[in-house]
């Protein structure tokens, strides 16, 4: 009898969505498709001079039809497809959508098609910092701290303020939205053909980490915490079931249509969703008091504990500490910066400016030559800047950057904030800029780090995963030099799908827990970074003045704020 046994990860990340076909018995990758989104590739439906960035749900089905196909095509086609026995799916967050009676997002109805109020709010946008600001003054009026959970602070990134700026903007969505779900949740629902709102099974992870659900609260807080805000949200809440789903469970099976389409059998289950840096910190193999950094354009960093050890501690200004948002049976705490690859692409989009605008232009080179440059240039330019800041001397007295181009996300979320840069001179070339960047995302990534300690919650070791932690090795010697720890780097390249795909597993009864998938199908690590004592020294130093330029900096935000109110 063949015991093999397939499962397929998808993880849906800001830019693509990638699905990895995996062998339940060791982790082994059989294959795996990317799919870019065309919509969200050609700037629709965005506008980042105001922060928004909304995604279209046709981007979500077309990369999730395709990469399962692609996947199963590679791997050898129908005969492959018989052995795939469970799929779950890993997204981005909080990154909700309004939909109708039926659970479908709005913009796939045609009178909603081309308005992004009706699309996915990615999480990167920031359009409703007034909605979160209201929620955080709102809730220090109830004798019941509804944000401990959340780390005290609600975030513009976050589910309900997010619902609550949409609701007010745009009329026609708010007549038509019956409810308001996730990304991780829609996905899921969609794959097990339901049609009814009230069948969706909501992630755990998403619901405790974004949307304030906690047992505590009977889960969530009462309708009058709602309603008293803004009466617009009135009935919302009725349609957010108390109970809410970890990721190992079953949701259900392959809907015949879906089964059809994906060439696969009714008989796959189909996992309860969650967010990407949580199942990846599961691929990534996450031990207890280990800090998972999922190291992409932004990060998000997860640490689990055991519940009776946190007894009574709730770590201000993170995103949130949840019973089983990761493993179930231990608790899940959430930290991150909402800029970190970002940032460096930032840079490298500004200096690249005249290859973008000047080198087409040419009278020296045919158009076709001008393209291929510029193609070949823009792929060195953050490795040669890598190594030339390496090789920088580290002077006391170098430039210092904020590492908030996208507002901070920890410690103590205010997406009101910007970047800064001081110590500029004549003397600043682009390396020394880059390393300033540089230095500035590590300081970021301590002062999370710190924050935790500070509250009580050790921090044993960093587990780096993602595009930065494999790609970047001058970053991640920084970072462990900044920490004063060491980081190890997993081997698996696709960590957030591979994480998928063990909660997949565990979902279609293959492996008995998470636990134990993870030590059947984790990958182990390819790297590990040693600080250097020397530098990091220095750090200590640099850190402090990073700390004192982060509180003149917040400072001076607050006035300028009261001035325009």
């Amino acid at each position: 009898m063949n015991t093999t046994n397939y499962v397929i990860g998808v993880d849906y990340g800001t830019d693509s969505v990638r699905s990895v076909l995996v062998d339940t018995a060791d982790g082994k990758e059989i294959a795996s498709s990317v799919f870019h989104y065309p919509r969200w590739n050609k700037g629709l439906y965005c506008n980042p001079s105001v922060n928004q960035f909304r995604q279209h749900p046709l981007d979500y089905i077309e990369g999730l039809t395709y990469t399962i196909k692609d996947c199963i095509a590679k791997s050898g086609g129908a005969n492959v497809a018989r052995l795939i026995r469970g799929i779950s799916v890993d997204t981005t967050g909080s990154s909700p959508v309004a939909v109708d009676q039926t659970g479908t997002p709005l913009a796939l109805r045609p009178e909603f098609a081309e308005n992004p109020n009706a699309m996915f709010v990615l999480w990167k946008d920031h359009t409703a910092l007034e909605e979160a600001a209201e929620i955080n003054r709102h809730a220090g009026r109830f004798p019941v701290n509804y944000l401990k959970y959340v780390g005290g602070i609600y975030s513009s990134e976050w589910f309900w303020a997010k619902l609550l700026h949409t609701l007010r903007v745009d009329n026609e969505v708010r007549k038509t939205a019956v409810s308001w779900v996730e990304h991780c949740d829609w996905i899921p629902f969609l794959l097990c053909g339901k049609k009814n709102i009230e069948e969706m099974k909501r992630s755990r992870c998403a619901a405790g980490h974004k949307a304030l659900w906690a047992d505590e609260f009977d889960g969530l807080p009462p309708e009058d915490f709602f309603v008293s805000l803004d009466p617009i949200l009135a009935g919302y809440r009725k349609l957010m079931p108390r109970e809410t789903y970890t990721a190992d469970v079953s949701i259900g099976n392959l809907s015949p249509e879906w089964a059809e389409k994906l060439g696969l059998d009714t008989d796959v289950i189909i996992g309860a969703g969650a967010f990407d840096a949580h199942m990846g910190a599961v691929g990534g193999q996450i031990e207890p008091y280990y800090l998972s950094k999922v190291m992409g354009t932004s990060t998000c960093d997860i640490l689990v504990a055991p519940n009776q050890d946190l007894e009574g501690t709730l770590v201000r200004g993170i995103c949130g500490q949840v019973d089983g948002s990761v493993i179930p049976g231990m608790a899940g705490l959430e930290a991150g910066q909402s800029a970190f690859g970002d940032v460096y692409a930032w840079f490298k989009n500004l200096i690249s400016w005249p290859l973008e605008h000047l080198l087409t232009e040419s009278q020296y080179i045919d158009q076709q030559t001008a393209l291929a440059l510029k193609e070949e240039i823009s792929l060195k330019i953050i490795g040669e800047l890598s190594r030339q800041a390496a090789g920088l001397q580290d002077d006391d007295e170098f430039e210092l950057a904020l590492d908030w181009l996208n507002g901070r996300r920890t410690p103590d979320a205010n997406q009101e904030l910007k970047g800064a840069v001081t110590g500029l001179s004549l003397g600043t070339d682009a390396p020394r800029f880059f390393r300033a960047l540089a230095a500035a995302t590590c300081y970021g990534a301590k002062n999370i780090v710190d924050r935790f300690k500070e509250q009580g919650v050790p921090v044993q070791g960093i587990i780096g995963i993602g595009g930065v932690a494999k790609k970047s090795p001058y970053i991640m010697q920084m970072m462990a030099d900044v920490l004063e720890m060491p980081i190890r780097i997993h081997r698996f390249e696709h960590t957030c799908a591979l994480g998928a795909a063990m909660f997949a597993s565990v979902a279609a009864g293959i492996h008995e827990d998470i636990q134990t998938a993870m030590n059947a199908m984790g990958t182990g690590f390819e790297k590990e970074y040693q600080p250097d004592p020397q530098r990091s020294r220095a750090y200590r130093e640099h850190y402090q003045r990073y700390l004192s330029l982060g509180r003149y900096i917040e400072k001076h935000n607050k006035k300028e704020s009261k001035l325009y109110q």
